[in-house]
């Protein structure tokens, strides 16, 4: 009897678990697809208004302030206020990129491409993630350190200017960004203390938003444009 009511616990605990799991994934990919949706929009009237490329420190205090402010409110409902802040701020830079690389021959087809293979490859990896249901939380590590080598990467980038180390960069956020949506969605089905959604979209949003841009990159120094 006692056999019979621990395994009946077991599994209300565990549907319980699942049913949370479940409604943070629906919380998670409904605000993101929100969150790309306004990001669009923006980078659309930054295209309109003609605005230029943001200076990059500005870039840097803007995005990471931002980024700091939805951590710090990520548990209220300012919190969904400073995300649709911080991602309308990426989109308006994103516009000006989108801008340049209009003015190119083939920039209408480059952006396309990119923009297909951000989307193939964030499905694919969500999928795997999902339907798999491997645990990639050791991927946790790589990302730490992966994050370290590329911001001294970019430093050196902006220093020297070497193309082939641009590419070497972008090359290097593809990889950082999949295995980051690989990690947050794998979080988010085996991590049942992970049921803040603002926080895994804010994850996901920068990882298919570095992944978009370096794609772009990749494909623009590959078309030698």
């Amino acid at each position: 009897m006692a056999y019979q009511e621990t395994n009946v616990t077991h599994r209300a605990g565990s549907g319980v678990n699942a049913a949370s799991t479940s409604k943070v994934l629906r919380n998670t990919y409904a605000l993101l697809a929100m969150t790309l949706l306004f990001s669009a929009v923006t980078a659309g009237g930054a295209m309109a208004m003609g605005i230029e490329r943001m200076n990059i420190f500005v870039f840097f205090i803007g995005a990471y302030g931002l980024m700091f402010l939805v951590h710090k409110t990520a548990n209220s409902a300012m919190g969904l206020l400073a995300t649709f802040a911080f991602t309308g701020f990426m989109g308006f830079t994103l516009g000006p990129i989108l801008s340049s690389y209009l003015t190119l021959p083939n920039g209408a087809a480059l952006i396309m491409n990119a923009l297909a293979m951000t989307g193939l490859t964030f499905v694919g990896l969500s999928a795997v993630a999902l339907v798999t249901k491997k645990d990639f939380s050791f991927l946790g590590n790589f990302l730490m350190a992966g994050a370290i080598v590329l911001i001294l990467a970019m430093v050196a980038g902006l220093v020297f200017n070497i193309p082939a180390l641009s590419l070497m960069v972008s090359a290097g956020f593809v990889l950082f960004a999949s295995a980051a949506i690989l990690y947050q969605t794998s979080e988010l089905v085996h991590r049942a203390g992970e049921t803040n959604y603002i926080l895994a979209t804010i994850t996901l949003y920068v990882s298919i938003y570095n992944l978009f841009v370096s794609l772009l990159a990749i494909l623009g120094i590959m078309s030698n444009d």
